[in-house]
């Protein structure tokens, strides 16, 4: 696997192999390693991996941390690693911005798959109130723990995987840390969700406390003209480290059948209005 680094563009980690590109966001608060548990289990598949600006090796990079510039600096990584067929993978934050990239309808993009993303709009528990406290769960190393256990994961982890998530949770700026609890998970995209093109699918995690499968279905699903959905059993938000062996199915069979949005199973599935 190869990496990339730039004085304008995020840090991203390229292997080559066999496509479309699987091209992952991850979450607030993770980092391009937070989808390696899937890329095991994906073994010859071509795969980029970013860190979002002014996160992990990126978080040097001047913002704005905007969910804008966010979809630009992936689009522009897709460009700069010279990508032409690939689908995007985003994460709760990172599929949000997913969102936002593929409303521009950039050449080469094959289709979505939006990991327990947050909603095109809002959900109404995001007030004010529920932003500032959000905005200080990752003040400390048992900030993060406590949200980690409490909040973010519903299954069993090993000690490794969790002391990552509290060393990539505090690997950013302050800038960067603020901007997606403050302005980024408050934003309507709605308008720009209706712009997608491409087959979408929709994971949730069944105990997902943050995206829950019911938020997605009423504040998601209703605005992407070509999307279905499926439940993960037993997960919570944190899907790519708590149940990477069913996302790293659901990659491959969305891969082989050519579009996001026509998986050849998935567990758990779910239909919703205006999805095929």
């Amino acid at each position: 696997m190869a990496s990339s680094t730039s004085n304008r563009l995020p840090v991203y980690d390229y292997r080559q192999g066999d496509g479309p590109v699987l091209v992952f966001l991850h979450y607030w608060g993770g980092s391009a390693r937070t989808w390696q548990p899937v890329l095991d289990r994906l073994p010859g598949r071509a795969a980029l991996t970013v860190d979002s600006r002014g996160w992990g090796r990126s978080r040097d990079l001047p913002g704005p941390y905007t969910l804008e510039q966010f979809a630009h600096d992936t689009i522009a990584v897709v460009a700069d690693a010279g990508v032409t067929d690939y689908l995007l993978v985003g994460h709760s934050m990172g599929g949000k911005v997913a969102q936002l990239a593929a409303s521009a309808r950039p050449d080469g993009l094959a289709g979505l798959v939006l990991v327990a993303p947050g909603p095109a709009k809002p959900a109404a528990t995001v007030t004010p109130e529920y932003q500032e406290g959000l905005a200080h769960a990752y003040d400390s190393d048992e900030s993060i723990a406590a949200a980690r256990d409490a909040v973010l994961t519903a299954t069993a982890l090993s000690d490794e995987t969790k002391a990552q998530i509290v060393a990539d949770s505090r690997a950013c700026g302050e800038e960067a840390r603020l901007a997606w609890p403050l302005h980024g998970i408050a934003e309507d995209i709605t308008s720009a969700a209706r712009d997608i093109d491409v087959p979408v699918l929709v994971v949730a995690g069944e105990h997902d406390r943050v995206e829950p499968a019911g938020v997605l279905r009423d504040n998601l699903l209703p605005y992407l003209a070509r999307a279905r959905m499926t439940v993960v059993p037993r997960s919570g938000h944190l899907l790519p480290l708590e149940a990477p062996d069913e996302l790293a199915h659901l990659l491959q069979d969305s891969a082989l059948s050519g579009g996001a949005g026509t998986p050849a199973s998935a567990a758990g599935r779910t239909g919703s209005p205006g999805c095929e």
